[in-house]
This record gives C-alpha cells, structure tokens and sequence, in this order.
C-alpha cells in the first residue's frame, strides 16, 4: 500500500509517497480502508519538527495526518462496535503513522459511524476540528441558549464548526474574520462578522459570555483585547496549546472572575469529548462540512503549502481513493 512518510524534518518536500506493508489491527483496533483525510496546522508543524507541546511525541520517520474517514477492513478479537464494510470517521492513534495512507490501523474506540448523507471527503474534513470545536463550545465553553459568543478565526477549520456549533446551541454569534469570509459565515449561521484587518473588536463589543480563539495566528494582543470584550464570570477558551497564557493576561482575567482554558488536546494525545454530539447535529443538518479543496495522495506537498498561508476557508481535503 502507499502511504505519505517523512524522515527528515522540514519543507512540504520532505513528504514522501512509499510504499509500505499494509498494517495489521491489534486485538482492539480496526483496520480502515482510507478514502480521505485532510490537512491540519498540527500535520505541518509535525512536519517541520513540532513545537513545546509536540516535540516529545515525535520520532523520525513517521506519517502525517489526524483525520480520517472510511470503511471498516478488518476488526481486532475485541472488538465488537465495527463490523466490516462500516463507514467511519475519526482521529487515529498518535503518535502512530498518521492517515495519509491507502490503509490505516486504529483503537476503535477513537472511531465513530459517518454522520448519514455525506461523502467521505466531507467526512475526512471533520473529527480533529469537530473535537477541538465541540470541546471548546460545549464542553469547556459551558454554551448556554441567549449567550453571546465572539469566534477568533471564524473561517477556518475550527473556527466555522464552533460558529455552527455555538448557532445551533442557541448562541448569539459574533466571528471575526476578513471581509470576503462575510457572507460564508452568515450563511453558516453567524450574526455578526467584524473585519478583523479593519475593525477593532474590542471597541464594538461588550457583555460577550464567551470568547473561543480559534485564529491560526498567535497573537498575545488578541488575548489581552479580548478580556475588554468578556463579562463579568465569562470564559475564554484557547487552542493556542503551544502559547502558555501570561501572568498579565490571567491577572486581567482575574479582575472580572473569568477563566481561560486551553483546548486541543482532544485531537493531539487523549480523548476529551467524543464525536457523539457532533454527529447528531450533522445528521440533524444544523452543521455542515466546508471544504474548501480538495487534492490527491500524491498532491500532498501543495495542500501543505496552501494550508500553510492561513487564509484556508473551512478544511483542504486529501483525497485517498475515489469513492465508489
């Protein structure tokens, strides 16, 4: 089988396409034909070498890729929630050989049914950003119905499922993003859209319960300007994981009883939400897949460079095999 390989850390030509020997599922994993995965912040920061948070992880050679979505080949003894032919979607093992590959090996207990109605690429954009997004919104947002919810970096591939995410608990949504995302994040459900290169946001907001950065950009500023914007006991949740927050921020937090927490985790090393929830509202048609483009196997090294100019809308796909 193919599979992407890299064994030298550094540039999108570093990625390799060999060919490998297909893997064989342990007692408690399944064996997944791969018809898509897609690219992640975290596929090219592994590939040029990690960060603080990753780094320790990491051991060359190795595969890229957290997501994946496709059919059930072959399951361990143990398992008994697949059977084969089953269509799937999740986060496979990491640090393991990562999910551009023809074929791939799993716990089956980081794998869930594909939400009814939608392709695999639609599918292979979804679980890493889906937990990240959920985890944050739900789960450490607390979301409440009537609650008003600022999304940094709102049209990227976290930042539109939180906005849909927070839309369909009920929030009041406000994203920022740059002007040609307008009318994307309106069609998604957001109310509000400030232009974050022209506007300032903390002089338009006031009273927000929650704030979720969710900006591929590191920006301390963002941070800071953002405890102007939150209540009094609001939150601000972060997937910033390699970005500690500053004694200045926490201590200005502080001053309104808010709290911040990081989010990420989910999609990197354990499990912190599950894609239960977000499935239901896929099947429910309250949230939908973006993808924005869509390349092959042997593509890989251009959906890199693309995903590395930070101004993806939604989700770049790796297409592994043509659905049938």
């Amino acid at each position: 089988m193919k599979a992407i390989r890299i064994k030298e850390y550094g540039g999108p030509e570093v990625m390799k396409l060999e060919e490998v020997e297909r893997p064989v599922p342990a007692s408690d994993e399944i064996l997944i034909k791969m018809y898509a995965s897609s690219v992640n912040p975290a596929d090219y920061t592994i590939r040029q070498g990690g960060n603080e948070v990753l780094r320790s992880y990491l051991k060359l050679p190795l595969g890229l890729g957290l997501d994946a979505a496709g059919t059930v080949e072959e399951t361990g003894s143990d398992v008994t929630g697949f059977k084969k032919g089953d269509k799937v979607y999740g986060v496979p093992n990491f640090p393991g050989d990562g999910s551009y590959a023809e074929y791939i090996v799993a716990k089956a207990s980081q794998f869930y049914l594909m939400p009814q109605h939608i392709s695999f690429n639609e599918a292979g954009a979804l679980p890493s950003c889906a937990l990240i997004a959920w985890n944050g919104i739900v789960d450490m947002g607390k979301i409440q119905s009537g609650q008003r919810v600022l999304i940094h970096g709102a049209a990227g591939g976290v930042g539109n499922l939180a906005v849909q995410i927070a839309k369909a608990m009920g929030g009041y949504v406000i994203g920022t993003a740059s002007a040609h995302n307008f009318d994307f994040l309106k069609e998604l459900g957001a109310d509000e859209v400030i232009d974050y290169s022209k506007q300032s946001f903390e002089e338009l907001l006031r009273n927000i319960d929650l704030v979720f950065n969710a900006s591929p950009v590191r920006d301390e500023g963002v941070r800071l300007k953002s405890v102007d914007v939150i209540k009094e006991g609001g939150i601000f949740v972060c997937t910033h994981l390699d970005q500690p927050f500053t004694d200045d921020f926490l201590n200005a937090l502080a001053k309104k009883n808010a709290t911040a927490t990081m989010v990420g985790g989910g999609s990197i090393t354990t499990y912190t939400s599950s894609l239960d929830g977000f499935t239901q509202l896929i099947n429910d048609g309250k949230v939908k897949a973006v993808v924005s483009k869509v390349y092959s196997l042997a593509q890989v090294a251009d959906a890199h460079r693309e995903s590395e100019t930070k101004h993806v809308r939604g989700k770049i796909v790796l297409e592994i095999r043509k659905e049938n």
